[in-house]
């Protein structure tokens, strides 16, 4: 029987976008017998209202605390000038469920490209038409992934999501859980710059 590993994120969560070159490395290292999950814990909900200055200067101050503590981390400050921000991350969260649901291979390259659009280059994820967009690119049926976005299928898929993460004790993301094949759960400390450290509580882990 094989171990877990639940990676709990949000595809608009500027701390997983700093983890993502660390989570590659980790999941390319981990062993034959550990499969990793990837699950959606969703920050913030549908909101058509304008993000509050107040909150578009605390998210660009975790920004640049992010480039400081990561490394190579970089961030486009382009975005908060050309698009009219949204504390809203439920859709793009949905984007990588209605992308899963056409090709599971698309899961991962869906979420990097979410955050590519976002992080790299100024495009604001929490519009649907940017995640069509982005979802044409990777090679979806445009049509069948704008009606899947908002289908009660995919918002049912995602509360689904939210309710495991939760169960995991999940508080913030990313955040890592481990499920060994004696059914113990472990809390792992995510380390944004050195994947052995993960791989070798993942190897304490199953040990214990």
């Amino acid at each position: 029987m094989n171990s877990t590993l639940y990676y709990v994120h949000d595809p608009m969560c500027s701390w997983c976008w700093g983890f993502s070159a660390s989570l590659r490395t980790l999941e390319a290292a981990l062993p034959a017998n550990i499969q990793m999950v990837r699950v959606l814990g969703g920050l913030a909900p549908d909101s058509d209202e304008a993000m509050s200055e107040g909150m578009q200067q605390r998210l660009q101050q975790a920004w640049k605390q992010i480039e400081i503590t990561i490394p190579g981390t970089r961030f486009n400050y382009d975005f908060w000038t050309d698009n009219e921000p949204r504390r809203s991350t439920y859709p793009s969260c949905r984007a990588v469920i209605a992308a899963k649901n056409q090709d599971p291979a698309l899961e991962t390259p869906m979420i990097h490209a979410i955050q590519e659009a976002y992080y790299l280059h100024a495009r604001n994820p929490s519009d649907t038409d940017v995640l069509t967009d982005i979802a044409r690119t990777l090679g979806c049926d445009a049509e069948q992934f704008s009606k899947e976005i908002h289908s009660e299928k995919t918002r049912s898929t995602l509360l689904s999501d939210l309710q495991f993460s939760r169960e995991l004790g999940v508080q913030g993301f990313p955040s890592l859980r481990i499920k060994t094949s004696r059914g113990q759960l472990f809390q792992l400390p995510v380390n944004y710059n050195d994947p052995s450290v993960m791989l070798d509580q993942i190897e304490q882990a199953n040990l214990a």
